[in-house]
């Protein structure tokens, strides 16, 4: 699945932050707990480490309440390994877990609390993982605009906490490609890309097939299915027969069911689930770099090809 989705506020909004990053002491990126990896934006990671700044990284990961605890834990050890990143587990439901972060901000810039000076911090995020949710409950009113559409924050603002951190919110911003394919599919069932953007059978068809694979229990609880068929547009048509999703005809209305599937997801009802592990990952990331090395090649062979003909 491709997906088409690089307004034109994102491109200025990546160089505002890239021009104001070496005033900045770290960098807070929201990230959706269920989909770690998909939800991180690997632009903040370059422009972290733009022109040797090596700026610390908090991954705040949002929504635990959603996540399945277990993977969420896992995701913890996984960025807690790499250099200059820590992690911190949050739901908004939870603002004592959020305020944690003022502490860790300041225990990341130790030279500016050090000379009573307010810890500089960026906060960054893709479209409605909950960003302006948490700015709310650290600045204790309201600031930020709540909306469950991505692309709600449209503009950079400056916004002191007590405990002498100041944030410097930017708007959500997405990066240009993703090379993952399954990271499309994630970012679009868990809701951080606009529905008009997709098509709900396609990233239906992906999720229910994970469900089946991953957390195959919940799904027969939820549905009350009998059993899971070997194939996935059987069992969405078994859902669809249990909800009465019915056109015409007594046929099974699929779109129906691929939406109803998609918002039991959003909505926690078919439990607490993590769309992706970090073995999940490392084993697509070199599944992508492969993919990569392939397309390279043609594109140089193609190249010489057309410089032959050409003499």
């Amino acid at each position: 699945m491709t997906i088409q989705w690089y307004p034109g506020h994102m491109h200025k909004a990546q160089k505002e932050i890239k021009q104001a990053l070496p005033g900045i002491d770290l960098i807070i990126e929201v990230i959706d707990a269920r989909i770690p990896y998909s939800s991180s934006n690997p632009v903040i990671a370059e422009l972290a480490n733009d022109k040797g700044l090596n700026k610390p990284v908090i991954k705040v990961m949002n929504k635990t309440d959603l996540a399945d605890p277990e993977i969420t834990q896992q995701w913890c050890d996984y960025f807690e390994n790499q250099q200059d990143v820590r992690a911190l587990p949050v739901t908004s439901h939870k603002p004592e877990q959020v305020k944690k972060i003022t502490g860790l901000c300041r225990k990341l810039a130790p030279a500016r609390v050090d000379k009573e000076l307010p810890v500089r911090a960026m906060i960054m995020g893709i479209p409605n993982v909950g960003k302006s949710t948490i700015i709310n409950i650290l600045s204790g009113r309201t600031i930020a605009r709540v909306g469950n559409e991505p692309a709600v924050t449209k503009r950079q603002q400056r916004i002191d906490l007590s405990g002498g951190v100041t944030l410097f919110d930017t708007p959500g911003i997405l990066w240009p490609k993703i090379d993952n394919k399954n990271s499309s599919y994630r970012l679009a069932i868990s809701g951080a890309i606009k529905d008009t953007a997709l098509e709900y059978d396609d990233i239906a068809f992906y999720a229910l097939e994970y469900f089946a694979q991953a957390y195959p229990e919940k799904l027969l609880e939820k549905f009350k299915l009998e059993q899971l068929e070997r194939e996935t547009v059987d069992n969405l048509e078994a859902i669809g027969r249990l909800r009465g999703c019915l056109s015409a005809g007594g046929r099974i209305d699929l779109d129906k069911v691929c939406k109803i599937l998609v918002h039991e997801f959003r909505s926690a009802s078919l439990g607490k689930i993590s769309l992706e592990t970090p073995g999940m990952i490392e084993k697509e990331l070199v599944e992508v770099a492969e993919q990569l090395r392939i397309k390279e090649e043609v594109k140089v062979s193609r190249k010489k090809s057309y410089k032959k003909k050409r003499r």
